[in-house]
């Protein structure tokens, strides 16, 4: 059947799990930690960029790198979930990064932003929504300044980004099981929450594993 947007056989499939919030929030740090303590349970999505990679940054780690013509080629295709444009570069999660979490039969996560679930939203995928937010504009400005790595005209645009995202993220409605929120203001009370509302999916995944019935085939 066709599930998702994404051709997949089983009588179980794991539910995706989209993370969105302004950079600042802290959704990478709550996401490192999840799938540290979850190794066999969870598996990042890597996006595709047309930015440059970072110091430190390695290509199908941290992102997919390629070109723009590239990548709007592959979007024209229809190869891509969601897509969208920040400072002048392109980000996208394509169908294929999806499908190879799914081939390790561990529950996918997105890192995306406002734009991308927009995106998904238009789709059939599905996933569970969990929107990250800082406790105030102010404290997620404290945390973009203590980075030390943003010029200040960047820092000022990822503010002016973050208003935005806020806006639009405080008009979801939060629904069980499909949408929800945590002010990332305390890390082990934010994490205490994220692990709280993916328990059920954890649980069910960790039962499919050990009583497998169908398998994916991709």
């Amino acid at each position: 059947m066709l599930r998702r947007g994404l051709t997949i056989m089983a009588e179980y499939i794991p539910r995706p799990c989209v993370f969105c919030g302004p950079s600042g929030s802290g959704k990478s740090t709550l996401i490192k930690q999840l799938m540290d303590e979850h190794k066999d349970t969870f598996g990042f999505s890597v996006s595709h960029t047309t930015r440059n990679p970072r110091p430190g940054e390695q290509d199908g780690v941290h992102y997919h790198y390629t070109t723009r013509e590239k990548m709007e080629l592959a979007i024209s295709n229809g190869e891509f979930l969601e897509h969208a444009q920040f400072s002048g570069n392109m980000y996208g999660t394509s169908k294929r990064a999806v499908q190879d979490v799914l081939a390790t039969k561990r529950i996918c996560i997105l890192d995306i932003d406002v734009q991308g679930v927009k995106s998904i939203k238009k789709t059939d995928l599905k996933p569970i929504y969990i929107f990250v937010k800082p406790p105030s504009i102010e404290v997620l400005e404290e945390r973009l300044r203590g980075r030390k790595t943003d010029s200040e005209e960047a820092i000022q645009k990822r503010l002016a980004t973050a208003i935005k995202e806020l806006e639009y993220i405080d008009k979801q409605e939060p629904t069980e099981g499909s949408i929800y929120f945590i002010v990332n203001d305390l890390f082990e009370k934010a994490y205490s929450q994220l692990s709280l509302i993916l328990q059920d999916e954890i649980n069910r995944l960790k039962s499919m594993k050990r009583h497998p019935q169908t398998q994916p085939s991709l």
